[in-house]
């Protein structure tokens, strides 16, 4: 249980001591990540939030205010349907060629297993 009598701090990531970032290394030596329902939605009086994880030292209990990317949904669907690209939709340069001729074209099935019909059929 925690003590009641710790003292309690909320600091930002950048800002720890070596001390309190080996104790974080040691809690998520993977990241914290990992770990998403230990990170915690605080809000402010002012209606903004921050997210923190808790650390617990033998004198402290500090929220460390981490940074967590959510994904919006409206960003996410900027960044996969921009004309960001080279070539639109209904451009003829995706096209298959038309021509007959087999330079740069894909071979048939049956000329690639030697099953063609033979022109010497005469």
């Amino acid at each position: 249980m925690t003590d009641p009598h710790k003292r309690r701090t909320v600091v930002s990531y950048a800002n720890l001591s070596p001390e309190l970032l080996a104790v974080i290394k040691e809690k998520y030596p993977r990241g914290y990540a990992d770990y998403m329902d230990e990170i915690m939605k605080i809000s402010k009086p002012d209606g903004t939030f921050f997210h923190a994880i808790k650390i617990e030292t033998d004198d402290a209990i500090y929220l460390v205010k981490v940074d967590v990317k959510i994904d919006d949904y409206a960003e996410v669907e900027k960044e996969i349907f921009s004309d960001n690209t080279s070539s639109s939709i209904g451009d003829d340069d995706d096209s298959f060629p038309e021509s007959d001729d087999d330079s740069g074209g894909f071979a048939d099935e049956e000329g690639e297993s030697g099953e063609e019909e033979s022109e010497n059929d005469d």
